[in-house]
């Protein structure tokens, strides 16, 4: 493992996702009527769940809107969201003035431009295995997940690992 990223995950008391590529595959679908569905990776959603459970605080920062997002958010737990926003770094200001964090305590995982403001600025800002080259090129890491493939898991596992969360959380399963 990385030692910077774990050195950058240790602080790390807010974990931020975007939706398309990175809890998704990026596909949208739209059915003839209009709406839209989204898979999801239920790997993803547990190592969510247990990064909740270990403590860390989770948003979801998406720029489109949809309620599928919204039952996901609320399946897993994830206590912050906001849809239809296309200035993340407002919203991660917004954030770390509610809950009191700086930018040092918050790890982002993204995939496309609209990501790169927050994943610079950010503690930990990692990039999908499949998010856009100048995306990856300027994050601190890169998983080796695609989005909706796994990548929010390992994100959430370095983040647990980085913090001494990890090894306990697995072990409740023997």
């Amino acid at each position: 493992m990385d030692a910077d990223l774990l050195e950058r995950a240790r602080n790390v008391r807010l974990a931020i996702f975007d939706v398309d590529g990175v809890l998704t595959d990026g596909r949208l679908y739209f059915l003839v009527d209009g709406s839209e569905f989204k898979t999801f990776n239920t790997l993803d959603g547990h190592g969510i769940k247990m990064l909740i459970r270990s403590g860390v605080r989770t948003a979801i920062i998406s720029g489109r809107k949809t309620p599928v997002v919204e039952r996901r958010a609320a399946n897993l737990g994830i206590q912050h969201l906001y849809q239809g926003r296309e200035d993340k770094i407002v919203v991660v200001e917004e954030l770390l003035g509610q809950l009191g964090l700086d930018y040092s305590q918050v790890a982002y995982l993204g995939d496309d431009l609209p990501d790169l403001p927050v994943i610079r600025r950010v503690g930990l800002g990692m990039a999908v295995a499949n998010a856009a080259a100048f995306v990856r090129r300027h994050a601190h890491g890169v998983t080796e997940a695609r989005g909706g493939e796994g990548a929010a898991r390992e994100f959430c596992e370095l983040i647990m690992q980085a913090q001494g969360t990890l090894e306990p959380a697995l072990a409740a399963y023997l």
